[in-house]
């Protein structure tokens, strides 16, 4: 680190959640902004005119990530590629001397998570995965009173995300990649395909790339369940449905519908999308925990006790804004003072939601009642386990 204490930091992918944790994380002291990096020059020149107008100072351009990783005044880097470069990029970055700010889920497959759990013990470097929802004041209220057993037992958790964007309607032709658009780069680890707009766009609907709705709100709503009920496990035994019953026409290779069943030791999570912008109690997502004394509710918004009998009184928590200032600022923190344990969400509480979210997925393309052993990082089925890793294209190596 410099010797003013100041983070020099470098964003790697500079659309959507890239972009939004960059400019969540400029919002802390002590932070510059060194460079960008992005295979599209497009969106690059975008941005890099966009941080000088904001920011005051031209950050320097790079269209390989590689290059990012060897610059000596470059602390620390933020991934927010699309899922299936996660990985690839944050172990490079971890065996350069890099630390991370990688977007959730953290990694596209679960022998990924394994892989980023390993570089990250291997060279010790600070890593936060973009699951801000955690750091939210009204979800850490939560959490305390769920800690505090006012519910009493909890037999159920019952969660739900509800949006339309994992409907395809059309798929582009495939057709020739724009020309400041570096495909083979994009492409990365995942297989050789031709290139289609909706590929590349609506990346989030085909397995190469992501895992539709399961991995992509499935991290911040099954993060809330597991952190509140202490869980550092994989389930005991998953079972699921999925398919695209909102559209049959649908055009995406994820599920437009799906509903996995986590069973644990003491308890059960039922995760539940589909396709239609409704949900209980009049939200698009959200969770419910059913205990003995009463139900919570939550969302992004608010949450809210629901007694049951007049066994408690009800209640009800409005959010505050600005947690995403306040989970990179806590990533920055932890650069700076090498506390690991301070994390808001380390890589270990980061990849076992993913695992969660992937293993959902699994269930739901094999229709088999599955039970995975984490330890020796198998499902003991042969169809189930061929979906435990993506084959990378040569020339990438996944870290062992």
């Amino acid at each position: 680190m410099v010797a003013n204490d100041t983070i020099n930091i470098a964003l790697i992918g500079c659309r959507g959640m890239g972009w939004a944790d960059l400019n969540a994380m400029m919002q802390n002291p002590g932070v510059q902004l060194v460079a960008l990096c992005d295979v599209d020059k497009e969106v690059l020149d975008k941005r890099t005119a966009e941080a000088e107008k904001i920011w005051g100072r031209r950050p320097r351009q790079e269209r390989d990530y590689r290059r990012i990783l060897e610059s000596k005044d470059i602390d620390a880097v933020i991934i927010g590629t699309p899922d299936h470069w996660h990985c690839l990029i944050m172990t490079d970055a971890c065996s350069a001397g890099k630390d991370v700010y990688v977007e959730k889920p953290a990694a596209n497959s679960i022998a990924e998570c394994d892989a980023m759990l390993a570089a990250q013990q291997r060279y010790g470097r600070v890593v936060q995965v973009g699951q801000q929802k955690h750091s939210a004041e009204h979800w850490k209220q939560l959490h305390d009173f769920i800690a505090s057993g006012r519910l009493g037992r909890i037999g159920r958790i019952n969660i739900w995300a509800n949006f339309t964007y994992v409907v395809l309607k059309e798929l582009a032709p495939d057709a020739e990649p724009p020309a400041t658009l570096d495909y083979d780069m994009w492409l990365g680890p995942a297989p050789q395909r031709p290139y289609s707009r909706t590929r590349n766009v609506s990346w989030r609907c085909f397995w190469d790339y992501g895992g539709g709705l399961m991995t992509d709100m499935g991290p911040h709503l099954l993060d809330m369940a597991l952190w509140d009920m202490n869980v550092t496990e994989t389930p005991l035994k998953v079972s699921a449905l999925g398919g695209n019953f909102v559209d049959p026409n649908n055009k995406a290779e994820t599920f437009d519908t799906l509903s996995v069943n986590f069973e644990l030791k003491d308890f059960s999570i039922f995760w539940n999308n589909t396709a239609i912008a409704s949900g209980p109690y009049g939200s698009v997502n959200g969770l419910e925990f059913i205990g003995q004394n009463g139900t919570v509710i939550t969302n992004y918004d608010w949450w809210e006790v629901l007694p049951h009998g007049g066994r408690m009184e009800p209640m009800k928590v409005m959010a505050t804004p600005g947690e995403h200032v306040v989970h990179t600022g806590n990533f920055l923190e932890c650069v700076r003072s090498r506390q690991f344990d301070q994390l808001a969400c380390p890589i270990t509480h980061g990849v076992l939601c993913a695992k969660f979210a992937h293993l959902g997925n699994i269930a739901a393309r094999t229709g088999k009642v599955l039970r995975y052993d984490d330890q020796n990082h198998t499902f003991h089925d042969k169809t189930a386990d061929k979906l435990i890793a993506h084959p990378y294209r040569k020339p990438w190596k996944m870290f062992r």
